[in-house]
Order: structure tokens, then sequence, then C-alpha cells
């Protein structure tokens, strides 16, 4: 395991995990809005902005993907995530249009993982925070990125 938590695992394990998340994740759109004013601890996000913030950076990887299919070993920028939420109104957002791009961005990174996750795995972008990234990386990242936002989803529901 390297510095990312990152581990040399397969196509199928990668690909099974993101459609799980996939799912889960998008169980957690049709909350009430009680339920999404929710927070996994004081001053922390709202299970509403967790999912906007979801969908947002589904759509950032995918482009990362994208590129790094297409271009020779692109630098891509990191986010600010706060500075999205708060620039991007993550408080009067469409809970719905964000589902669809959750939902749209996730089925293509599902696609492109079963294409090119092992034909293409060692393609490399540099990330302006990690560094050097592969394509296989790229995708196990977007796994622990959705699987660490879903145990702050469970935790703020679980909060009474």
């Amino acid at each position: 395991m390297d510095l990312l938590g990152q581990s040399d695992r397969s196509a199928m394990v990668v690909t099974h995990e993101l459609e799980v998340m996939r799912d889960e994740t998008s169980s957690y759109f049709e909350l009430g809005d009680a339920d999404l004013e929710r927070r996994y601890g004081p001053d922390k996000w709202s299970v509403r902005f967790v999912l906007h913030h979801l969908a947002d950076v589904e759509a950032v990887e995918l482009e990362r993907i994208h590129r790094t299919l297409s271009e020779p070993r692109p630098n891509l920028p990191t986010i600010d995530a706060d500075a999205w939420a708060k620039g991007l109104g993550y408080e009067h957002r469409s809970i719905e249009v964000s589902r669809a791009l959750f939902e749209a961005a996730r089925n293509s990174v599902l696609q492109y993982a079963h294409l090119f996750y092992e034909a293409k795995g060692d393609l490399t972008y540099v990330h302006s925070e990690y560094g050097p990234l592969s394509l296989r990386e790229e995708f196990e990242k977007i796994a622990r990125h959705n699987a660490k936002h879903l145990g702050h989803i469970r935790t703020a529901l679980s909060n009474t």
C-alpha cells in the first residue's frame, strides 16, 4: 500500500465497490429535507452538502479520467471543496440535478473502469496535490472518496 492507501486490486473488485457505492449514494438523494439537513458533526456539512459535493467531485474525477486517457500526462488541479460549496450555492441547488449528475458521471466512470482499469491503468496524470497518479490509482481514489463520505452520511443519519 502506498501513501494514498492504494493497493493492487483487480478491476472487478474496484468496479464492484463503485457500483455498490453508487447505489447506496443514489438512495440518499431521496431523503426528505429534515434528513438532508442532518450533520455528521458540529460545524460539519449537512447530508445535502455532502451529496452535492459527491456529485461535483464525480464530474471532476470523470474529467481527470477523460484527460488521462486522451492527453499525454496532463497536469490537473485539486479543488477547494469549501469554496465550491459556497460559490456553487449548495444550500440552494437542486438535489435532483445533483443526483442526475452523480449517477451519469459514476456510470461513465464505471464504463471506463471496465474498459481501461487493466488495459490502460498505467497511464498517468499529475495531480496538483498528490503528484503523479495512474489511471488505476484514480479509480481507487474515487472509491475511497465515496466511501469516506458515505461514512459521513451514515453518521449524520444515526445522530439523533
